[in-house]
């Protein structure tokens, strides 16, 4: 009779799935409160320590972790030298071997758990007996997912055991499932021990969907998410309305929100291809978009919006007369939703903006590797005004307004604001007066008495001139630059302020 090791904490679908077995001729053997689950089901089943004669020890940490389990597991059926082995130490073959493991995921994620519930909820026996299995796959099927019951049924009802190309691909889901879940157990030791950039880093993640392509259409292409649900995540987002999202729109997504962290009062961002084309901050929702739409009101044009208030009828019936890709909220009242739900194809997203102090990782992959580094998060830098004029208030207000937009923008990068919106913004640049020239052209006769903010330093005071004939008054920047004098005096020429920060906020 073949034989079946069955112990899982999800017994999701269990019992049609064993009944099934032993139909096939199968004998269970189980542990612990499976054993107890399948036998008050009135299904028959072996105790594993009927097989070990040895009882489970240390509140059922010890269970299967005995010879009589593993050798039955791993024991290679054509190779003579262990059928003599098993033979002599008595070992039954275990032919089948199903096993689902602690919740250790879900126990972490309470808010109420304690740190000895999520010890206990750290497996050893399950993840021993699964990866026996899967390295002796040729010889035993391995189970560790519910959604795979089904088929091992139909494939032992159609050939008396699974096919080899089954038993390999549920040995591959079994090593991923369980390189899974040790780098969760991994990671929270990390944070525990304030580990930030380990010798090993293992990271986890679990398929949140396939997209239909990547950034074009030939790119094959899915998204990702991880276990913990942060605040001003796109892919934690409820959609209310809309086609599905493109990979181009959760990359976009993601960076207008990020923007939109730096900002308390009311903020609308309006980005497209990952750069902000405009930023407003208003006394109400109306006002802040009409700030960021009047910004680049060419740009905007099939972007995508992100607030942080509710959005209201009447900024929803002003933001329906622009083709938009995406609409970001932490809420939409019913009359707005009326009014955009009649765009067919318009993401509407709901997404928790409650405040969050934690620093994350960023990561970006490399041929052959993956480049991490923390967040760039605002901090309040030391201002320091090296110029004879010193900023207003207002000019300063203005500063520290764009000094926040210009390090979402891409680098080299400039931004010109008045009035709580920018006026002009130049990205991307292989130099940093391109990028200039681009955000005074932009701003127009808007740059007069306006601020600029630069996310390096300037390299000579070619900016300046730029900025000087522009009609700019006041600039923040990080200085540094070993001709930083010469910058300092063309200001003073043009009577315009200058703070430096001393902190760059490179964005490649």
């Amino acid at each position: 009779m073949k034989k079946a090791i069955v112990s899982v904490s999800d017994k999701t679908n269990l019992i049609p799935f064993v009944s099934g077995l032993i139909g096939c001729g199968y004998e269970i053997i189980s542990t612990g409160g499976t054993y107890k689950y399948l036998a008050s089901a009135g299904i028959k089943v072996t105790a594993v320590e009927e097989i070990t004669h040895f009882p489970e020890i240390l509140d059922g940490r010890v269970k299967t972790l005995h010879p009589k389990i593993h050798g039955g597991i791993l024991s290679i059926r054509d190779n003579p030298n262990h059928q003599i082995q098993v033979a002599s130490q008595k070992i039954d073959y275990i032919d089948l071997v199903c096993v689902n493991l602690y919740p250790f995921k879900e126990t972490i994620l309470r808010s109420d758990v304690s740190e000895a519930e999520i010890i206990e909820n750290i497996d050893i026996g399950g993840p021993a007996l699964l990866r026996s299995s899967a390295k002796n796959f040729r010889d035993v099927t391995v189970i560790c997912d519910s959604n795979d019951y089904d088929k091992v049924l139909q494939e032992i009802r159609q050939y008396e055991d699974t096919t080899l190309e089954t038993k390999k691909t549920l040995a591959a889901k079994v090593f991923r499932h369980t390189a899974s879940y040790d780098a969760l157990i991994a990671d929270y030791f990390m944070k525990q021990t304030n580990c930030e950039f380990p010798k090993q880093l293992t990271l986890t993640y679990e398929l949140a969907q396939n997209l239909r392509y990547g950034e074009n259409p030939h790119q094959k292409a899915a998204l990702y998410k991880t276990v913990h649900k942060l605040p001003y995540s796109v892919i934690n987002a409820s959609q209310l309305h809309g086609k599905e999202l493109s990979y181009n729109n959760i990359q976009d997504a993601n960076a207008a929100l990020q923007i939109l962290r730096e900002y308390d009062k009311v903020a609308v961002i309006a980005l497209k291809h990952m750069n902000p084309c405009g930023i407003g901050l208003g006394r109400n929702l109306l006002e802040a978009y009409n700030k960021a739409y009047e910004a680049d009101p060419v740009s905007i044009f099939g972007g995508i919006i992100a607030t942080n208030a509710e959005v209201d009828r009447n900024t929803a019936l002003e933001m329906s007369k622009t083709f938009l890709e995406i609409i970001i909220a932490p809420s939409f009242s019913s009359e707005a939703l009326e009014v955009l739900q009649n765009k067919k194809n318009l993401r509407l997203l709901v997404v928790d903006m409650t405040d969050d102090i934690q620093r994350i990782k960023q990561s970006v992959s490399i041929v052959g590797g993956l480049l991490v580094q923390e967040d760039d998060s605002f901090t309040e830098e030391v201002y320091q005004c090296v110029t004879n004029r010193k900023p207003t208030d207002e000019e300063l207000k203005q500063l520290l307004f764009a000094y926040k937009a210009v390090k979402h923008v891409k680098s080299n990068a400039i931004v010109l604001a008045k009035d709580n919106m920018t006026i002009g913004i130049g990205a991307g640049q292989m130099n940093r007066v391109g990028a200039a020239e681009i955000a005074v052209s932009q701003a127009g006769i808007k740059a007069v008495n306006a601020v600029m903010a630069s996310d390096a330093f300037f390299p000579m005071r070619d900016t300046v001139d730029v900025a000087g004939k522009a009609g700019i008054k006041a600039i923040i920047q990080p200085g540094g630059s070993i001709k930083d004098q010469e910058s300092i005096d063309a200001c003073n020429e043009y009577g315009i302020a200058m703070i430096f920060t001393g902190v760059r906020h490179f964005k490649h």
